[in-house]
């Protein structure tokens, strides 16, 4: 089949170590243009990954280049001023997360995307880690045959920790400028050291409030912010109640992030990798004890040497070639926006 033809804006520090690296080694993609508004950074890297060619702007890049797809690395207080902009190509956008800094830029990049007639994957890479995606899979199964009885709990502990591991060794940087780039206005809903706190959350803990949904299957709203920000409680659309525990203790040279998801007869339990590690997976353990007579079991499945970086590049890849569907899209995105919302104003008053 012909080659997905990429185009990047931006390649900066998650540009080139969790984006560009591998779409530019996927045999079915061809990264075609970088729009890098340093332009000395944006020769560099298109030197190093045989990139043919560098535009100062996305809007130069558009009007010269038929891509099939677009992937923007850009700090995520820009994404109601840019993706708007980027829909107008016509073609699949793939950003980091979170959707947007506030609710209510998202829901402008929403509007704009539904008159745009194309669709916008969010990078929550956890979801295409391939120890998650066997947890998600037995998920479903066990909910639909029944055989642990019912879904009665899920909790995600995420202590801060070295999430770059390394990840960053070969990253080209250059001492071009950077020009003065617009960003969102600030929530309207909040004080400023309110919307600094929101804007912390939703950069470092809005993969876990994505996770939760994505293991309960189904939406689930938030019903307690403990005082200190350690912990919030949560219950699903279908009554199962779940926690997020954020940072109890933290590590300095590891990542400790996991999730266990009970039934009444076992459970599943996943533990993830730094987001930067490379070529390795999660960790996935299926525990069952039905009962009547049967023993007891615990598998630990052996998992393909992926990360979930690179699994997340050839999920966009599949999703534009129309061969499966995106992990993640905005409006999806959009409803973790308003679960960190319902958080902060529990835990502020705001």
């Amino acid at each position: 089949m012909k080659k997905v033809k990429i185009g990047f804006v931006g390649v900066g520090s998650m540009g080139q170590c969790a984006h560009l690296k591998n779409y530019a080694t996927l045999p079915d993609c061809e990264v075609v243009a970088i729009a890098e508004v340093r332009e000395g950074l944006g020769r560099k890297v298109a030197v190093r990954y045989g990139v043919p060619r560098v535009y100062p702007s996305h809007v130069e890049m558009l009007a010269h280049e038929e891509l099939d797809g677009i992937v923007s690395a850009q700090p995520f207080g820009r994404h109601g001023v840019l993706l708007p902009e980027l829909f107008q190509a016509g073609v699949p956008v793939f950003t980091e997360k979170p959707l947007a800094a506030s609710l209510e830029s998202g829901e402008r990049i929403i509007e704009a995307l539904q008159s745009s007639g194309t669709w916008h994957m969010l990078g929550y890479h956890k979801r295409s880690d391939p120890a998650t995606m066997a947890a998600k899979a037995e998920i479903d199964r066990l909910k639909a045959s029944g055989e642990l009885g019912r879904l009665t709990y899920v909790r995600i502990l995420m202590p801060a920790g070295d999430w770059v591991a390394n990840g960053f060794s070969d990253l080209i940087t250059d001492d071009s400028p950077a020009p003065r780039l617009a960003f969102d206005p600030p929530a309207s809903d909040m004080d400023a050291a309110v919307f600094d706190q929101y804007t912390a959350f939703v950069n470092y803990y809005i993969h876990q409030v994505n996770l939760m949904r994505h293991l309960l299957g189904e939406p689930y709203r938030v019903t307690y912010a403990e005082p200190s920000g350690v912990l919030l409680a949560g219950e699903s659309a279908g009554g199962v109640p779940c926690v997020i525990e954020m940072t109890p203790y933290r590590t300095t040279i590891d990542w400790q992030e996991s999730a266990l998801v009970c039934f009444e007869k076992g459970y599943v339990k996943l533990e993830l990798p730094a987001p930067l590690a490379n070529n390795r997976p999660g960790r996935v353990e299926f525990f069952r004890d039905p009962g009547e007579g049967a023993v007891p079991q615990t598998v630990v499945p052996q998992l393909p040497w992926v990360h979930a970086m690179r699994q997340q590049a050839m999920n966009f890849v599949a999703a534009i070639r129309g061969e499966s569907a995106p992990p993640c899209q905005a409006a999806e995105a959009l409803e973790d926006l308003q679960v960190a919302r319902a958080y902060i104003r529990l835990l502020t008053g705001i």
